[in-house]
């Protein structure tokens, strides 16, 4: 009886220090509630299907108040529902482009709802909660209001060198500057570095730091039209985190298609904000395949991801980025002239082996790549994109990509086409 006890101590601690279910470090994916006003529960499985097949453990549910989206409290009843079935664990990300610190009261309420759920995401022995934006929040208010009901703020911080001495009761911190950025949406040329991960592991000494993860960013609305320079990032990002070994890593994002960094399925019952425009037909199903390793990896604290089978994933534009489009009146995205045209191809082999790429009317080329995860690039051509693996002379993998790059267009879009073999 008493080593039965002590067992379930243990495992009570575990879930409530905030690792992994599998005592290691929780990896979490920024989920757009915004989008989803008609998901039932079992939409809601899908997906959390979907992330815990690579390893994710659970979803920042991104939410504006119901001032603003009158479904917000039905969806996040949903998914936390979805998540008590499947084991799967939720935290409250409030999205502060339209909550205010004058929400207090409605923010403790929601924490208040849920922290006691079986699916509420911890950390340190606290209800996970997080933001986008809202750096003048005061959690000191909302943590006196909950009482016994303990949260971990680890709120989104715009400058980081805030955190040197924070009053506002956070406990940690997480970023969103996840491409190459001056700060803001600046645009600068890639690859994208460390530089601002750095500086929030700088000034929070102790605290945790959850670093941002995210392959992509393209967006062309009238409010927003740019495109970050991301290029190699879905596996460069991924080697950074395996050295920088952060406490928490959230994906930017799961689904969010309207800026082009979503890793989910298509989501057939999600509201279309504009970006079908550049999102449908352009499937990123390919990006979870390579984040898996990645992912064990982190939670095991190697330095390399371990491959168990031979694999191929492979991205590009729709066409060469000085194309000018016939029929758009937004115009060019911002950032644009920064991009190289060029297709990615990223194998995962378990033995060294031969990559074959003929790219449009470009000739074939053929490039060696060692065991494990790479990432080599080859210069774009027009037309039909053609991928084979090699080894020992024997063809292992072979395909075409299912879109072809063209030298034409009516909109502009810098959105990745994603597939693998």
């Amino acid at each position: 009886m008493i080593n039965a006890l002590a067992t379930l101590a243990g495992l009570l601690s575990l879930a409530t220090t905030g690792v992994a279910q599998n005592g290691t470090k929780p990896v979490y994916a920024h989920f757009m509630v915004g989008i989803v006003e008609n998901f039932t529960v079992e939409d809601w499985k899908t997906d959390i299907e979907q992330a815990q097949g690579i390893g994710i453990d659970g979803f920042a549910l991104n939410c504006a108040p119901p001032r603003i989206d009158d479904y917000t409290p039905k969806q996040l009843a949903n998914a936390y529902a979805a998540a008590e079935e499947l084991d799967f664990k939720m935290f409250i990300s409030f999205d502060f482009a339209y909550w205010s610190t004058g929400d207090t009261e409605l923010i403790v309420d929601f924490l208040a709802n849920y922290s006691s759920s079986p699916a509420q995401a911890y950390y340190d022995g606290g209800a996970l909660v997080s933001t986008f934006v809202g750096d003048s929040m005061d959690w000191n208010a909302v943590k006196d209001a909950l009482g016994d009901q303990k949260i971990t703020a680890i709120p989104m911080i715009q400058d980081p060198g805030s955190l040197a001495n924070p009053t506002t009761g956070l406990d940690g911190a997480f970023s969103w500057y996840a491409w190459p950025t001056d700060g803001g949406n600046s645009v600068i040329e890639g690859p994208m570095t460390t530089v601002w991960d750095d500086k929030f592991l700088e000034n929070l000494g102790e605290m945790p730091y959850m670093a941002p993860v995210s392959p992509w960013f393209f967006t062309h609305f009238n409010t927003k039209n740019w495109v970050f320079i991301c290029e190699e990032q879905p596996t460069h990002r991924w080697e950074q985190m395996l050295k920088m070994k952060p406490e928490l890593i959230e994906i930017i994002s799961w689904n969010d298609f309207g800026e082009s960094h979503y890793i989910s399925g298509d989501q057939p019952n999600h509201s279309d904000d504009g970006s079908s425009a550049w999102a449908d037909g352009f499937p990123h199903d390919a990006w979870r395949t390579l984040m898996k390793p990645y992912i064990a990896a982190y939670k095991m604290g190697a330095e390399n991801p371990q491959v168990d089978e031979d694999q191929l994933v492979y991205w590009y534009r729709p066409t060469p980025w000085n194309v000018e489009c016939s029929n758009d009146t937004l115009g060019a995205p911002r950032g644009r002239e920064l991009l190289d045209d060029v297709v990615f191809v990223s194998t995962l082999l378990t033995e060294a082996a031969e990559l074959t790429v003929t790219s449009g009317g470009q000739d074939p080329v053929t490039v060696a790549v060692e065991a494990g995860i790479h990432t080599s690039n080859f210069t774009m051509g027009v037309g039909v994109q053609k991928f084979s693996v090699s080894r020992g002379g024997t063809e292992i993998l072979s395909g075409e990509g299912e879109m072809e790059i063209s030298d034409k267009c009516e909109s502009y879009n810098y959105n990745a086409y994603v597939g693998s073999l």
